[in-house]
């Protein structure tokens, strides 16, 4: 049986510059750990549920390590709304501290000519670690080197950052070839392609980086796009097919692009598919079928298609959701759309089942609007979840209430699916598990970055 914990990380951040090797406040430093359950006067046992009981005055959450097999949290300057992970050349499966990452990011700056586009080097992550029983009472030189052990184990971060005129909506990467490509929608209006390779060398050596920084100016991309009629969110790269790109915007439309043989090129056909009425929120292209896509738009619907019918969807739900629809997530191994609403639900469907209009499972953990959600890379019946409540959360849909036991009281009417609740940000605005290292999960909010891995994935 996997446990449910509940955890409240710590707020302290490091921001970094451009270019520099940071430390990131991270889990090697030794913090004191809090009990999940604490008993009170009448020897009941509580468990904090976010959201289901408010702080009393002069309490206040402590991060529990031991719910954790790696935590770490950073900051990037001004808030990233979106980033996506890229994959390394490190290989798959890996799980050896340390580790290491890249992630493709942009930013929200309060002026357009103030934002950035990130590429980040993440590296030396190790696992979280515990007091040592008499630590305290170590001599000198033991304190000496476990100084210098610690300072070892600090988490770094290399940053590349090209300045972006105008805030960065949504961030998505691709692989095509030797190229690495981020398309980039933005609140100007446009969808742009940026070829990633010039960021990539820079966070790798620091000749390339000094070189890089030297020659730093505006971001100019490989190709651009401002057919759409307004600016958008919704983006997604073809796992089938490399360089092929959906986007949609808040006017209701969705462009395919084709990628041509010179690979710096797209046609797109300007024959949009606009059955949605309201905004188009988030697309994602299916795992399996090269022509097939799935949407959600604020007009409270979650719909498939195939480009190679006439501009209509192939199917929907029509009231998927009793509000906007803001994400949506494909299943990469089963048949399987999970969706996520204002509404605070989360949604599966069965596309065996989706004309029905009826989800299979319909989960409300979350106070707040979602804001992301995201299918395990290769754990079919996981996923994880984030909500406009600072909240998120990781659910296992294999588990049923009679693999759950006992449990203590404040958790025992919780879904017996919900694995874990993670705290500690402010306005959590995407979630991405990394598919080269098992478990680990990475969010962005306006606070900053979290990387994690629970002990429940």
């Amino acid at each position: 049986m996997r446990s449910l914990k509940m955890s409240a990380p710590g707020e302290d951040t490091f921001p970094c510059e451009d270019g520099e090797a940071e430390d990131m406040e991270g889990s090697g430093s030794d913090e004191d750990e809090m009990d999940e359950e604490r008993e009170d006067g009448a020897g009941e046992t509580k468990v904090y549920v976010p959201g289901m009981q408010p702080l009393q005055p002069g309490e206040e959450l402590e991060m529990d390590r031991s719910a954790y097999h790696m935590y770490h949290e950073c900051q990037t300057g001004a808030p990233c709304l979106s980033f996506d992970v890229l994959r390394d050349g490190e290989g798959d499966g890996r799980e050896q501290f340390p580790l290491s990452m890249l992630l493709c990011a942009g930013t929200q700056a309060d002026a357009a000519l103030s934002n950035r586009l990130i590429v980040m080097r993440m590296h030396n992550l190790y696992g979280t670690q515990k007091a040592k029983e008499g630590e305290a009472g170590s001599d000198e030189e033991s304190g000496d080197d476990g100084d210098e052990e610690e300072e070892d184990k600090k988490p770094q971060m290399e940053l590349a950052m090209m300045p972006h005129y105008g805030g960065i909506n949504r961030v998505r990467v691709t692989q095509r070839g030797e190229q690495s490509l981020a398309a980039v929608w933005s609140d100007k209006g446009q969808v742009e392609i940026f070829d990633l390779r010039p960021q990539l060398e820079a966070v790798h050596s620091s000749a390339a980086m000094a070189a890089f920084i030297k020659r730093q100016k505006e971001a100019t991309p490989l190709f651009s796009f401002s057919g759409h009629m307004s600016e958008g969110f919704a983006i997604d790269w073809s796992p089938k097919v490399p360089g092929r790109l959906i986007s949609g915007d808040c006017k209701k439309n969705i462009h395919v692009w084709e990628p041509r043989e010179d690979g710096s090129s797209w046609q797109i056909d300007q024959r949009p598919f606009s059955s949605h009425t309201k905004s188009v929120e988030d697309l994602q292209w299916s795992p399996t079928e090269a022509t097939v896509f799935a949407s959600c738009s604020v007009d409270q619907s979650v719909r498939v298609w195939d480009t190679r019918a006439p501009p209509n969807s192939m199917l929907s739900a029509n009231e998927a959701h009793s509000s906007d629809v803001n994400v949506i997530s494909w299943n990469r191994s089963e048949p399987f759309l999970l969706s996520g609403g204002d509404d605070g639900h989360l949604k599966v469907w069965d596309l065996r089942q989706f004309q029905s209009g009826k989800p299979v499972a319909t989960f409300k953990q979350h106070s707040a609007p979602i804001t992301s959600v995201e299918w395990h890379p290769s754990d079919s019946s996981v996923y994880a979840a984030s909500g406009a409540d600072d909240v998120v959360s990781q659910w296992d849909l294999s588990v049923e209430s009679c693999d759950v036991g006992a449990r203590a009281e404040g958790v025992k009417d919780l879904p017996p699916q919900l694995l874990f609740l993670h705290q500690g940000q402010t306005e959590v605005k995407e979630i991405h598990w990394h598919p080269q290292i098992p478990g680990a999960l990475v969010s962005t909010a306006l606070s900053g970055f979290n990387v994690f891995r629970t002990i429940s994935v």
